[in-house]
Parts: structure tokens; sequence; C-alpha cells
């Protein structure tokens, strides 16, 4: 079963690029995995989205929270299981 682990952050005013760049150094513990993509939008977001082969409650290595000033709110982390195509 393939697994998405989706984490999102909104940047302090001003700090768009710092929590990018924050969000791309970050390294999984562990094994890699199978993918991983990094997202910006507007009003400086970021979302990072790994993809695993386990199983959907499975304990897989999360980014973590950001430093207390670099963002407006707690992470947003979701969860995803690939439902196969009909």
């Amino acid at each position: 079963m393939t697994v998405a682990l989706m984490w999102e952050a909104r940047a302090a005013s001003g700090r768009g690029a710092e929590l990018l760049a924050w969000a791309r150094e970050q390294r999984l513990p562990g094994r890699p995995p199978l993918r991983r993509e990094t997202f910006h939008a507007p009003q400086d977001r970021v979302l990072v989205i790994t993809w695993w082969d386990a199983p959907h409650d499975a304990d897989l290595p999360e980014l973590p929270e950001p430093e207390p000033g670099l963002v407006t709110r707690a992470v947003h982390r979701w969860r995803f299981e690939q439902v196969p195509e009909a």
C-alpha cells in the first residue's frame, strides 16, 4: 500500500523564503520515502508530501514543527492512502 504524508505550514510575515529553505533542508530519519515533493503557495505557505510503501497506520518519520516565530500556527498534517484507479 502507498501512503502519502502531507505537511503544511504558513510562515510568519516576511519569512516565506526562510520557511521554504528550512523545509527543504529537513532530513527524515531512517529509510528514505519513495518520493518527496515540496511546494509553495501564496500567503507564504509551504507543503511537503512524502510517499511511503507502508500500511496507513505505520510509524513513519515526519517533518518536525519549525522553531517558534517561523510559522503563524501549528503545522497541519494529513495522511492518505492511495486508491486504485477504477
